[in-house]
């Protein structure tokens, strides 16, 4: 990618960190930790990877993207509205009654959302089969699942791996984030996944492991994601829970708690602060 085109996505990130910041401190409830560990994922999802159109949310020939990890959704949230699926303005009516944007993804009231998730284990099953779908129906779309590090605890998410490479998926891309840190803790002390990339590569998948917040790496994972043919492909990412906001990363404590009032404004005014300085690149 070009220098622009990086500091483009930089800024991007940094407007999505804000729209976490914006839609859980609205709700007064939500998951900034693991949103903002995605966030630079989700930029480069939806304004470089992803060949989707806002203008036609359910075009068939689109892209397909899955949160696994559903309790994310403000992240998701955030690049759909700066995509323009929805209006920006919307992201702090998160979790209001009455508002469309519940605390999990649904696909019947959000444009851009191509699945409902939120009961974790079952996201990525949901797009190995839109995987498998898409292949029968002859279409060259490609799906992606995101899941965290928590996630893959579940059983199910294993048999869908299976899944996936015994029909040889190679328009299927899972993605982990890899934060080491859960609702509960450390994903290692809570029920251990490691070694990650290890275990998906027993499953059959093309595995690439990248810093999670670094955009060439990105880039190089779904480069390589596009041209193996055969099997799926795993990303795993390693990324910092809360990422952005520095009273935040690597706390397992902000895994589901909204920022207060105050807190809101220290997280803003940083955020604002990183945004400034890629502006100025």
């Amino acid at each position: 990618m070009t220098a622009n085109e990086k500091k483009q996505l930089m800024a991007m990130a940094c407007k999505v960190r804000m729209g976490v910041i914006e839609g859980t401190h609205g709700a007064k409830a939500g998951h900034p930790g693991g949103s903002l560990s995605a966030s630079d994922l989700f930029a480069y999802l939806y304004f470089k990877e992803l060949n989707i159109d806002p203008k036609d949310p359910k075009w068939a020939d689109r892209d397909r993207f899955v949160l696994s990890k559903g309790h994310t959704a403000p992240g998701l949230y955030a690049a759909l509205a700066l995509r323009g699926f929805f209006p920006v303005e919307d992201l702090p009516t998160l979790r209001h009654i009455d508002s469309y944007l519940q605390g999990h993804p649904n696909m019947n009231t959000v444009p851009g959302i191509d699945m409902s998730t939120g009961s974790l284990g079952q996201g990525v099953s949901c797009a190995a089969g839109m995987a498998l779908a898409a292949r029968r129906m002859g279409k060259t779309c490609r799906v992606y699942a995101l899941l965290g590090d928590g996630e893959i605890q579940e059983g199910q998410v294993w048999e869908a791996m299976m899944f996936a490479h015994h029909y040889k998926l190679d328009n299927f891309c899972a993605i982990v984030d890899n934060n080491g840190l859960q609702i509960d803790g450390p994903v290692d002390q809570v029920m251990s996944p490691y070694p990650i990339p290890d275990k998906l590569r027993a499953f059959g998948f093309e595995v690439v492991e990248i810093d999670g917040h670094d955009f060439d790496q990105i880039e190089a994972a779904f480069e390589k994601a596009k041209a193996t043919k055969g099997v799926p492909t795993a990303i795993v990412m390693k990324t910092t829970k809360g990422k952005g906001v520095s009273f935040m990363e690597g706390q397992a404590g902000w895994h589901g708690k909204a920022p207060n009032d105050e807190e809101y404004e220290t997280a803003m005014k940083e955020l604002k602060a990183q945004l400034a300085e890629v502006e100025a690149m």
